[in-house]
C-alpha cells in the first residue's frame, strides 16, 4: 500500500488527469497487474482492487499438453515424506524462485512470507515432497537452510512453458494427484472433497490417519490440480 499510496499522492498534486495506480508483481514468468484506487485521496486505508490481469510472454500449454502429461507420467511410490498440506501451488514455486538466488533459513522464509513457522514448514515440506527443495545440516552459523535440489535447479533454469510442464509432471507422478486430474478431466468438473479422500486412502498417502487430516489434504490436492489446469489459460 505504501508503494503505491505516497506515488500516487505526489502525481495527484502535479498533473490534472487521473492517477491510476497499478502494482505490477513478477513470479514464475508470470506478469500480475493489479490496478487499485484510493476512494478517498486522503485516506491511506481507502485501497480498493479496480481489476487484475496476468499476462505470459510464452506459447500457451494446452488442454492436450496437460493430457499427454496425466496419461504418460509414471506414477511413483510414495516416499516416507508427510503429504503436503500447502495449498497454494504459486507459493511453492516463488519459494522456489527465492531459493534458485540463495539458501534460506525457516525465520528468513517465515519473515518473507509473514507465515506461522508451522505454514513455513507446510510449504517447505511440499517442496520436498515433490523433490525440489532440501533442508541441509545446521552450519557453522548455527542455522538450518534450505536450498533447491539439483531437480528443483534444473527446473528453475527452464523457460516459462518447459518449467511449468516440468512442475506439473511432478505433481502428476503421484497417483492421488494424478487420479483426481483424470476424473475432473473425463466428468468435467472437479471431485468432491469426500471423493478426493476417498482416492487418498485407496492410493495409501504416507501418515495420513484421522478424517480430519485427510479433508486439509484434500484441500491440497485440490489446490495443486486447480493450478494444473489453470496453466491451460496462462493462470
Amino acid at each position: 500500500m505504501r508503494q503505491l499510496y505516497y506515488p500516487y499522492r505526489a502525481w495527484c498534486d502535479r498533473v490534472t488527469k487521473k492517477i491510476k495506480p497499478i502494482f505490477l508483481v513478477f513470479s514464475n514468468g508470470v506478469f500480475y497487474l493489479y490496478q487499485y484506487e484510493f476512494t478517498d485521496p486522503q485516506n491511506y486505508n481507502s485501497l480498493s482492487l479496480v481489476k487484475q490481469k496476468n499476462y505470459i510472454l510464452s506459447p500457451e500449454i494446452t488442454l492436450a499438453d496437460i493430457q499427454a502429461i496425466v496419461e504418460n507420467t509414471p506414477i511413483c511410490s510414495e516416499a516416507e515424506v508427510a503429504f503436503p498440506q500447502a495449498d497454494s501451488m504459486k507459493r511453492i514455486v516463488n519459494l522456489m524462485e527465492m531459493l534458485s538466488e540463495r539458501d534460506m533459513t525457516k525465520q528468513d522464509i517465515t519473515n518473507r512470507y509473514i507465515f506461522r513457522e508451522r505454514q513455513t514448514n507446510y510449504y517447505t515440506t511440499a517442496g520436498h515432497y515433490l523433490g525440489f527443495i532440501e533442508k541441509g545440516e545446521r552450519r557453522s552459523d548455527g542455522f538450518v537452510y534450505f536450498s533447491l535440489s539439483g531437480a528443483g535447479h534444473r527446473v528453475m533454469k527452464m523457460p516459462y512453458r518447459e518449467r511449468q510442464i516440468a512442475i506439473a509432471t511432478a505433481i502428476l507422478r503421484h497417483r492421488a494427484f494424478n487420479e483426481t486430474l483424470k476424473i475432473h478431466l473425463r466428468c468435467g468438473e472437479m471431485p468432491s472433497r469426500n471423493m478426493i479422500v476417498q482416492i487418498m486412502q485407496n492410493c495409501g498417502v504416507y501418515n495420513v490417519g484421522s478424517p480430519e487430516t485427510f479433508k486439509r489434504r484434500a484441500s491440497t490436492i485440490r489446490g495443486w490440480v486447480e493450478w494444473i489446469l489453470g496453466l491451460i489459460e496462462g493462470e
